[in-house]
């Protein structure tokens, strides 16, 4: 009975170290989308006829 408790708390150890490690990297920015934002222009005007094509039609109604 008492390897559960020291696998239990291993395991509690493990899962806090993991979680403290996650936040560092999302605070230090790991996770940021450098990708996106330089491609992004390639794209914007697309969206921008589509929504001007949008605005027509519902200027006829």
């Amino acid at each position: 009975m008492s390897v559960i408790y020291i696998l239990l708390a291993i395991s509690i150890i493990v899962a806090v170290a993991f979680f403290i490690a996650f936040i560092v990297a999302v605070k230090s920015g790991q996770y940021d989308d450098s990708y996106t934002p330089s491609v992004r222009m390639l794209f914007e005007d697309e969206l921008i006829k589509e929504e001007s094509n949008k605005s027509i039609l519902t200027k006829k109604d």
